[in-house]
């Protein structure tokens, strides 16, 4: 019998939870179930610390990982003892079985561990896991919350964060509601600079203010304040309020993205102006300008050779298209900043764009007045990246993860639910459910 319940511990690998198999059985809706008795229960009291007298056992019934994809019952007898300490007010007690499953709690330890690691590590449903243990959806779900919890809010996991990227994210598209389907993003990016990782999420916070971001960064200590040294943004200037007033010692980082982004808007805002002047309509197929709309957008080495016959003979069509044209060349002279392999050379090119168009723009150049202005505001975080080289694309990036897994899940209702699915998909809790 030794030997078969040796065997039996060792399939099962019940004697990582400190239980030994002393029988087991599969009832009629096909879960097995094993019956185990503690190695080493600790007989002490939990008032006195004195050890006790064996009085009795009691069965308790605990859910373990699933035994050949079957759900698994582990039967648990647990010692009870009698107090003989005549000081005491505790009459009888149950051992202490915390490494077998904490109080009160209807799973083993190491099942929620299971489960974290199914729903993280292998991305299944929180359905398919519930089926796998022969729980309810809602018992799964709640375990996996309160576990992802615990580990995505340890203070350590901030140990190692210097260099973090903001953005704002859409959660719920319901009309009328404001500000309250946004929440705003905040992610680890210091792996990536460092070359040793991924960026990873680190939290999400309801809304999107300079308060918003300002509450939580003051929320941390000052440990952490003081070790963030560079902040990736987009051109909100709410977070970079926050920034400067919570991080002092940081520098922000706007991302080439945004940079080239508000350019690229400039360009289209003028090339519709001048459309409609000339034109008296928005566009039509055959209008010069309306035919190179996109390829005004695109790198000009990019372009093909009938696309820049296209693009010169629509530029070329009228004398009103030099105020397109002139924009356009200035689109590509950021893109090539950016695109130099020198950052040095990259970042006075970039200055160089900038100071340009910062004042003295000709009347007939609306948009690119805008945009000089727009740009001179921002130059201190503009070229910092040249010096940074961080970028706000990883946060782009896990914001669209998110904008999958809610597709996924056909949308959530509760907000702190979404972000705790969202921290168990983007925010690398995989080697933490070790610990668990």
């Amino acid at each position: 019998m030794n030997e078969l319940t040796a065997v039996a511990d060792t399939i099962c690998r019940t004697t990582e939870l400190g239980v030994t198999i002393s029988g087991a059985g599969i009832d009629a809706a096909d879960r097995t179930h094993l019956f185990c008795d503690p190695l080493a229960p600790d007989d002490r009291c939990p008032d006195c610390g004195e050890p006790g007298v064996f009085r009795d056992r009691v069965d308790r019934e605990l859910v373990d990982v699933p035994t050949f994809a079957y759900p698994t019952r582990l039967h648990v007898r647990v010692p009870r003892y009698r107090c003989v300490n005549p000081g005491c007010a505790r009459e009888v007690y149950r051992a202490r079985i915390d490494s077998i499953a904490a109080p009160r709690s209807q799973v083993t330890t190491r099942t929620t561990r299971w489960i974290l690691q199914r729903l993280i590590g292998d991305k299944m449903s929180v359905a398919a896991v519930a089926r796998a243990l022969g729980l309810s959806w809602d018992t799964v779900n709640t375990i996996a919350a309160e576990a992802a919890r615990r580990l995505a809010y340890d203070g350590s996991r901030l140990d190692t964060v210097r260099v973090i990227g903001l953005d704002e994210h859409k959660w719920k598209h319901v009309r009328g509601h404001g500000d309250s389907g946004w929440v705003t993003v905040i992610v680890d990016l210091t792996a990536l600079v460092d070359g040793t990782g991924p960026a990873r999420l680190l939290d999400m916070v309801p809304g999107r203010s300079k308060k918003v971001l300002a509450d939580w960064l003051a929320d941390r200590d000052d440990t952490f304040r003081h070790r963030v040294k560079t902040v990736a943004l987009d051109g909100f200037a709410g977070y970079r309020t926050a920034a400067h007033q919570e991080l002092p010692g940081a520098r922000t980082v706007m991302d080439p993205f945004h940079v080239v982004h508000l350019a690229a808007a400039k360009l289209t805002t003028c090339r519709q102006r001048i459309q409609q002047a000339t034109t008296g309509r928005r566009g039509h197929k055959d209008d010069p300008l309306y035919k190179i709309g996109r390829i005004l957008l695109t790198r000009a080495h990019l372009l093909t050779e009938k696309q820049q016959v296209r693009l010169q003979a629509g530029l070329s069509a009228h004398d009103s298209h030099v105020a397109v044209e002139v924009t356009w060349q200035l689109y590509q002279k950021l893109i090539a900043a950016y695109a130099n392999k020198n950052r040095r050379q990259g970042k006075i090119a970039m200055y160089k764009i900038v100071k340009s168009i910062r004042a003295g723009v000709p009347k007939e150049l609306p948009e690119l007045a805008q945009l000089g202005r727009s740009l001179w505001s921002l130059r201190a975080q503009i070229l910092a990246y040249f010096d940074t080289g961080v970028s706000n694309g990883p946060v782009e990036a896990i914001n669209g993860r998110l904008e999958h897994l809610r597709g996924i899940a056909l949308g959530f209702r509760n907000l702190n639910h979404y972000i705790l699915r969202s921290l168990m998909h983007s925010g690398q809790l995989e080697i933490p459910t070790h610990a668990l």
